[in-house]
């Protein structure tokens, strides 16, 4: 290597001349190399612990019904034997192979609120794919489908009004709608505000945990996740949607006889927004309805 003299302020300097003849390039450019592999893999790992999975095991057994105002005898009536009617003659099951199968979802219009006219009003919430949803201007959903035929049955308009899922019941109670259908779970304290039809479908809570997540890995039955659960502590967070099973089975419920957890609830307006928030890393795990589970993490991961 030699040397260069320079002259700044009076001052003699020497810097050295490189010569890059004394440089091994083939060894900086494997060097480089190695440091972009490094790169992308980290980034495919990245990639594959991504997004969210459902621990399928049961944690609930729940039944489905309608809720239908008390002060509508005939209405109950009527709808309880229309679900006997679908029920028997298939009319279910096309509908839930839509959503569950190879079908193709059908959409549902809902009329304009008008009193003068004869028209069933159902409550729903739409966030809870595949019994409700929205897609564009219409609703679409195994109950919004089922809500369809059933005025259709009854030879009156529908019109669905769409709300908070804990305003669904109270609405009903009020008068200011005949029927909830919001994959409601039959629960004793509803029944202040409404009278539960013959159940129509079996339900379970499920939990949801990132793609990464390790925790429920070797969990085989309900009494192993629970212990999983048992085991956390408030620096845990857990989402669910208001007013639903999921809320009570963290937090607890008498009627029902869960415990709850020691861990911190957070509640959501819909199942969606507590996935997307636990992606966000907001949240450690969600507990909702199977179905909604399976139908939200599928979206996610997509």
């Amino acid at each position: 290597m030699q040397n260069a003299v320079d002259k700044m302020g009076g001052m003699m300097y020497d810097y050295p001349i490189i010569n890059l003849e004394d440089i091994n390039v083939k060894k900086i450019i494997a060097m480089l190399l190695a440091v972009m592999m490094l790169v992308t893999m980290a980034s495919c790992g990245e990639a594959e612990a991504a997004g969210a999975k459902v621990i399928e095991i049961q944690l609930t057994e729940e039944e489905y019904a309608f809720g239908v105002d008390k002060n509508q005898p005939e209405l109950l009536e009527k709808a309880n034997e229309f679900i006997a009617k679908i029920m028997e003659d298939g009319t279910f099951d096309e509908i839930c192979d839509k959503y569950f199968g190879d079908g193709e979802p059908s959409a549902v219009v809902s009329a304009e609120l008008d009193t003068s006219k004869d028209q069933l009003v159902v409550a729903t919430n739409a966030g809870f794919e595949p019994f409700e949803y929205i897609l564009g201007e219409n609703y679409y959903g195994i109950d919004m489908e089922i809500a369809a035929l059933f005025a259709e049955y009854l030879g009156q308009e529908l019109v669905i009004s769409n709300m908070d899922f804990d305003a669904v019941c109270l609405s009903v109670g009020e008068g200011k709608c005949d029927i909830a259908m919001a994959g409601l779970t039959v629960k004793e304290d509803r029944k202040e505000y409404v009278n539960f039809t013959d159940s129509y479908y079996n339900a379970s809570q499920m939990i949801i945990v990132p793609a990464a997540d390790t925790s429920f890995d070797e969990a085989k039955t309900a009494a192993d996740v629970e212990a999983i659960l048992a085991g956390f502590d408030s620096t845990v967070k857990i989402g669910f949607q208001n007013g639903t099973t999921g809320q009570f089975y963290v937090e607890g419920d008498a009627d029902w006889g869960f415990d709850g957890y020691a861990v911190t609830p957070v509640g959501y307006k819909n199942g969606s927004l507590a996935v997307q928030d636990m992606l966000n890393g907001n949240l450690d795990y969600v507990v909702i309805d199977e179905a909604p589970a399976k139908c939200i993490t599928e979206a996610f991961n997509d």
